[in-house]
């Protein structure tokens, strides 16, 4: 009894016991459907032990999707807790778990994921590399954030979500008043997943500093690389901040030490600087890949090269520095005096400058193109008026004073998620239609794109808009009940009718996937989309190695001068290629990890020094394994080009 007492959920109710049946019916319908169809030792061969950074784009990106469906039901449960005055759908402590639970899955496993989906997928092919700098290192990152991700997950069915806030406010996430094992649930997970994304930050610098095509110069890189190479650099300076502060707050939890604790020389402000000197440049990691989705795929489809492109590039650069001073604003009515508040209200209203350069940059990058409107072209056009919106009230958000009104209202939550949704969400979703011939080899089937397009659009505004209203009259955020006589009912069943439409609108992007699976052609040309970057120049799908011969650049629209100018783009001829070998360490690491997390998340020790020896096992074997890769031949790459359709010249 005493086994089972220590897993148990502290509240359990009618969400956890249908949460468990589904995920135990999950297991066992993967488990039959792999043994019926005699796939575990394809799933292990091709994708468990995979190095192939395009597989493991492909991994990011389902992980993504699954936390995407993971976290927009909480927020559907949330809407409907809230839709009308004195509800009783959820109680008190499953309201503080689940819009915690939102708030990690949505940032950190779904957000994350998808930018490193498509970070994995296209960046290598956009700078003419054969694959990333280590491969391998690549290959643990993914495990690392997936492992981390059920880490986190499992929270829910076992010993409880913690129940603190996204951010885990101090002395709140302190044992005092979180007793259950939630909070070091979200400690452990997003430390495992947290240093594979720094391991990423470090692999994708070196990649693209280091293994560009020949001719391919910084200033002639597509702007979705650009983008990938400053976010990661924001990475390699932001996430190490996160892992001490994760370090320390643990420690606080497990071993009575007093970082944070308002007692015994702790400082729970320590916490929440910490957590925003991270968390700020977090929203940028986010958002400036989705600003080089958005350049790649308007420039596409406005059938025109991007408008001022040295002045996107410093922009972002500019972005990237101004994330790391603005954290402050966090505390504005936390009392740390009108002078601090002054120099970060600055620092705040003038991050939105190099952003505005970026609308307008857009804007007349569209004005005077021929511009088709497809899926991923409505997206981004969808995104600029919203996000715009988004922004002007994070400007408004910015002044210190006027702070005092907006603080910790749903004005606050309309606003983040008017940035975030058209910001992100549109953006991944925009790359997800872009991107997938190139993945799979078909299209997504554009009526059904357009359809979950509107459906999604409106619904942000339906959700959102009436969110500043009820702020305003001072709906505070967080709150999981109200009463009639505070007016906020009408505004919250709008907004309850608008995040079901917004569920329809994913819904129908997960049934287009699946009829596209079905019914779509598989005979389109290898650039259905007429675009101008290089990862368009090889097959669809892609094969092992990229590219049969290096491309070599000599211009910032390399792939669109060979279509239109007749420039030449693959000079050499085939010569054996080098490619890494598959390993299944990367997975087995992961895995160790996951139960490493886990027994400290328990406190179970000896379980923990196994798993600590397994994790030193795992990189002693990687240290003295000899393994050289292997060379794909001349006549396998003949062989692998005929088949596609050959190489072009």
């Amino acid at each position: 009894m005493d086994f089972f007492a220590r897993f148990a959920v502290p509240n359990p109710g009618p969400t956890i016991y249908a949460s468990m049946v589904a995920i135990a019916l999950t297991m066992v319908a993967i488990f039959v459907g792999l043994t019926y169809y005699k796939k575990w030792g394809y799933l292990w061969r091709e994708w468990l032990t995979t190095v192939d950074h395009k597989r493991i784009g492909i991994m990011y990106l389902i992980s993504a999707l699954l936390m995407l469906f993971r976290g927009g039901v909480d927020a559907i449960m949330m809407r409907a807790q809230t839709a009308v005055p004195e509800n009783t759908l959820l109680g008190a402590q499953e309201y503080n778990e689940i819009f915690t639970t939102h708030g990690v899955v949505m940032i950190i496993f779904m957000a994350m994921a998808f930018i490193m989906a498509l970070m994995n997928f296209a960046v290598p092919l956009q700078i003419g590399a054969r694959d990333v700098a280590f491969p391998r290192l690549n290959a643990l990152s993914f495990w690392l954030y997936f492992f981390g991700a059920m880490l986190f997950n499992i929270s829910f069915v076992i010993g409880g979500s913690p129940d603190s806030g996204w951010s885990s406010y101090f002395p709140l996430a302190g044992t005092e008043y979180s007793e259950s094992v939630g909070t070091n649930y979200y400690m452990l997970a997003l430390q495992i997943s947290g240093l594979g994304t720094l391991i990423t930050g470090i692999n994708f610098i070196t990649t693209i500093l280091k293994m560009r095509a020949p001719g391919m110069t910084l200033m002639k890189m597509p702007m979705f690389t650009w983008s990938a190479l400053i976010t990661n650099l924001i990475i390699v300076f932001a996430f190490p901040v996160l892992t001490i502060a994760l370090l320390m707050g643990t420690m606080d939890r497990l071993f009575a030490t007093n970082f944070f604790t308002t007692s015994n020389g702790g400082m729970d402000m320590l916490w929440a600087n910490l957590f925003w000197v991270w968390g700020h440049p977090e929203v940028y990691i986010l958002i400036l890949p989705a600003f080089g989705i958005y350049s790649e795929i308007i420039s596409t489809f406005s059938r025109r090269n991007l408008y001022g492109y040295k002045s996107m590039v410093i922009s972002m650069v500019a972005i990237s520095v101004l994330s790391f001073l603005v954290w402050v604003h966090h505390f504005f009515t936390m009392g740390q005096g009108a002078l601090v508040n002054s120099i970060f209200s600055i620092t705040t209203m003038a991050i939105a400058v190099p952003t505005g350069i970026k609308i307008f940059n857009w804007l007349f990058t569209l004005r005077k193109g021929k511009i088709v409107f497809t899926t991923p072209m409505l997206y981004s056009l969808g995104f600029i008026p919203i996000f715009t919106i988004g922004g002007v009230t994070g400007v408004m958000l910015g002044m210190a004073s006027a702070d005092y009104q907006y603080h910790n209202t749903m004005f606050l939550v309309a606003h983040f998620h008017l940035v975030i949704i058209p910001g992100v969400v549109f953006a991944m979703i925009a790359g997800l239609f872009y991107w997938w011939p190139k993945m799979f080899g078909f299209m997504l089937n554009e009526r059904l794109g357009k359809w979950s397009f509107w459906f999604i659009a409106i619904s942000v505004c339906v959700t959102f808009f009436p969110m500043f209203i009820s702020g305003l009259d001072g709906q505070a955020r967080r709150m999981y009940t109200y009463s009639e006589s505070t007016g906020f009912g009408i505004w919250n069943l709008i907004s309850f009718i608008g995040a079901i439409g917004l569920a329809i609108g994913f819904a129908l992007i997960v049934y287009n996937i699946y009829y596209s699976i079905r019914y779509s052609s598989r005979d389109i040309p290898a650039d259905p989309w007429d675009a101008r970057s290089l990862e368009w120049a090889t097959h669809s799908p892609v094969p092992e190695y990229n590219f049969a011969i290096v491309p070599e650049v000599d211009s910032t629209e390399a792939f669109w001068d060979y279509k239109k100018k007749g420039y030449k783009l693959f000079k050499g001829k085939y010569e054996p290629i080098h490619m890494p070998n598959n390993s299944g360490v990367p997975f087995l690491m992961g895995l160790v990890l996951f139960v490493w997390g886990f027994a400290f998340v328990f406190g179970m020790w000896m379980l923990a020094v196994i798993a600590s020896i397994g994790i030193a096992a795992c990189l002693a074997h990687r240290s003295f394994e000899k393994d050289h890769g292997r060379y794909i031949s001349v006549d396998e790459i003949e062989k692998t080009e005929k088949q596609l359709g050959g190489a072009k010249k």
